[in-house]
């Protein structure tokens, strides 16, 4: 029985990525990958694909790891909570880099104490704009980034992608 599961979003990806994102994932998954790729309508001449896996607790972060150094692909990945484990969310843009974030089992973005004091104080200092940085820790400026190739993706195939034991 997988410990974790949760959902790879490739947002966008030039044509000649796609196998090399399958072969990464499939690398880190141990069994062999093979998503669906239908075409990106929020960029033209790119392609998207979703799959819903299941795993050890932190593949999402393994396959973030794997995947952001590619500059032309624009991808999500969570991974739900378990037993003994955070969920997480990741994301990754040309433009932004990458953005993790902690999730509650109620999907909420979890946000440590520590982060929180470090934000207040350089806002208290004016070094900072504390919206601004709540911002950044909600990861504001990937979900504005990546809205429009979410919604391109409504209705699209979903496969699932199982590790193996």
């Amino acid at each position: 029985m997988a410990a974790a599961r949760g959902v790879l979003y490739v947002h966008s990806a030039q044509p000649a990525l796609c196998p090399h994102i399958e072969w990464a994932v499939a690398g880190i998954l141990g069994v062999p990958v093979d998503l669906t790729w239908t075409p990106q309508p929020a960029a033209p001449g790119a392609l998207r694909a979703q799959a819903e896996w299941e795993g050890p607790a932190g593949v999402a972060a393994k396959i973030t790891s794997s995947l952001m150094g590619w500059q032309r692909i624009r991808f999500e990945i969570t991974e739900d909570p378990s037993p003994g484990s955070d969920g997480s969310r990741h994301a990754y843009t040309p433009a932004l880099g990458a953005f993790t974030a902690t999730i509650g089992v109620n999907g909420d973005i979890l946000i440590s104490e520590d982060r929180l004091r470090n934000v207040m104080l350089m806002a208290s200092q004016g070094r900072v704009v504390l919206e601004d940085e709540l911002d950044k820790l909600l990861g504001k400026q990937w979900d504005e980034e990546l809205e429009s190739f979410r919604y391109a993706g409504e209705g699209a195939p979903v496969r699932w992608l199982h590790a193996a034991v």
